[in-house]
């Protein structure tokens, strides 16, 4: 069982590696400031790095801060199985989602159908940050957006936050994937965080082009300079975040950002349709994990397998 947690770890790491491309050098690479085989080769180390440095905490909350018990490696096994099928069903559709809230619908359905009590003060603390997040990131946005009225060249600035997001996302990601091994204590948060690091390095080497290509699910129509300050936002209220242990969904902060950087400059950043659509795709998506993991641990459950340690 041990093993495949592991293998289901990092592969499922892999698939975030994959998923977020688009949404860290996917702007950087569709205004022509870098190549997409550079933004690639920059963006895996970056991510690696943020996942085996600046996960640690997050990897703690998602392992050991949801719920009031101790996860079994097969509690574990349903748990990141749920969320990576989840997900995979939702990108085949095309329906944009954010894994973070599915893997937490997932872990609160696996604890209800195991009659164990949820740290529902974390998922409310979670709950918060993710309404708040792209409202705060709007407003920086916007402030970003007028104070950069004006400026033309910065293309190279647009790597460079290309870059911190990178490095963001791997801090706040990697714990999907790594707090599955630090719960059930197989690794400790850092070499947990450094195995499903390089899990993510080579999904976005591999098999990350293609979501390159779609540059941040068709979402946007930027300028660089709305690029720019949007992708630098997003980046700093992600590092925020994950400072204090909590994690947010990177495409809500880009979102966020570029509809406020977009308005400040006279642009409609971000397409109505399509908005209407993301957040349709976050609503049903942790309920859909939730009811999920509880079918799936019930059906775990009656089959004699424990999911949490008595």
């Amino acid at each position: 069982m041990t093993a495949l947690l592991v293998v289901l770890a990092f592969s499922f790491a892999w698939s975030i590696g994959s998923h977020y491309t688009g949404a860290c050098m996917g702007m950087p690479y569709a205004l022509g400031a870098i190549s997409a085989r550079r933004a690639l080769l920059l963006m895996a180390p970056l991510a690696l790095l943020g996942a085996a440095l600046a996960s640690s905490k997050v990897a703690e909350t998602v392992g050991r801060k949801l719920i009031d018990a101790t996860p079994t490696r097969l509690g574990e096994v349903v748990v990141v199985a749920v969320a990576f099928g989840v997900t995979a069903i939702y990108n085949r559709a095309r329906i944009p989602t954010s894994t973070i809230q599915i893997l937490v619908g997932a872990a609160v359905g696996m604890a209800v159908a195991a009659s164990v009590a949820v740290h529902w003060q974390t998922i409310a603390v979670l709950a918060s940050i993710w309404v708040a997040a792209p409202i705060v990131a709007a407003a920086i946005g916007f402030a970003g957006g007028k104070a950069l009225t004006g400026v033309k060249q910065v293309g190279a600035a647009l790597v460079l936050v290309g870059c911190v997001a990178s490095f963001a996302m791997g801090a706040n990601d990697v714990a999907l994937a790594s707090g599955a091994l630090v719960g059930p204590h197989v690794l400790s948060a850092r070499q947990a965080g450094l195995l499903c690091g390089c899990g993510i390095a080579l999904g976005v080497l591999v098999t990350g082009r293609p979501l390159l290509d779609r540059v941040a699910f068709d979402v946007v129509e930027v300028d660089r300079v709305t690029a720019t300050t949007a992708q630098l936002v997003q980046g700093l209220v992600i590092l925020v975040a994950v400072s204090f242990g909590y994690f947010t969904s990177m495409n809500q902060a880009l979102i966020g950002a570029m509809a406020g950087a977009g308005t400040a400059r006279g642009r409609h950043a971000v397409n109505s349709a399509n908005l209407i659509g993301i957040v349709r795709g976050w609503a049903i998506g942790p309920p859909s994990a939730f009811a999920t993991a509880l079918l799936v641990t019930l059906a775990v459950r009656h089959f004699g397998g424990a999911v949490v340690h008595g």
